[in-house]
C-alpha cells in the first residue's frame, strides 16, 4: 500500500509538470518526434536510427539536464551532422525529457 501511494504521488507530480510543459510547447510527443525526425542533420538518419525505441538510452535518466544537452547536441553535431540546438529551446527541452522517458528501473 505504501509503495503504491508513493507511486501515486510520483505520477501525479509527473502529471503535472507534463500538462504544465505541454501549455508552453515542451512535451515528450514533441521530444519523440524530434527523436524520430532525419531533419535534425543532414545525414538522412535521427536518434531513432542509432537507437530505436531508446535502445542503450536506458542511462538517459541518471543525468541532469546540461549533460543530457550536452550529449544530445554531440550526437547531432557528429552522427547526424546537424547544427545543434540551444538549450534552453522548446525543442531541447521536449527531447530531454523524451530521453529521460527511457529511464529503467531504479
Amino acid at each position: 500500500m505504501k509503495k503504491s501511494f508513493s507511486l501515486f504521488i510520483v505520477l501525479s507530480a509527473f502529471c503535472t509538470a507534463a500538462v504544465g510543459n505541454a501549455a508552453a510547447g515542451i512535451s515528450i510527443e514533441r521530444g519523440k518526434q524530434l527523436f524520430e525526425n532525419t531533419k535534425l542533420g543532414t545525414t538522412g538518419k535521427s536518434c531513432a536510427t542509432c537507437h530505436p525505441g531508446g535502445k542503450k538510452l536506458e542511462w538517459a535518466g541518471t543525468y541532469d539536464d546540461d549533460k543530457l544537452t550536452e550529449i544530445a547536441n554531440r550526437c547531432i553535431q557528429k552522427a547526424l551532422q546537424g547544427k545543434p540546438l540551444k538549450p534552453d529551446s522548446e525543442e531541447m527541452q521536449s527531447l530531454i525529457l523524451y530521453l529521460k522517458s527511457f529511464a529503467g528501473p531504479n
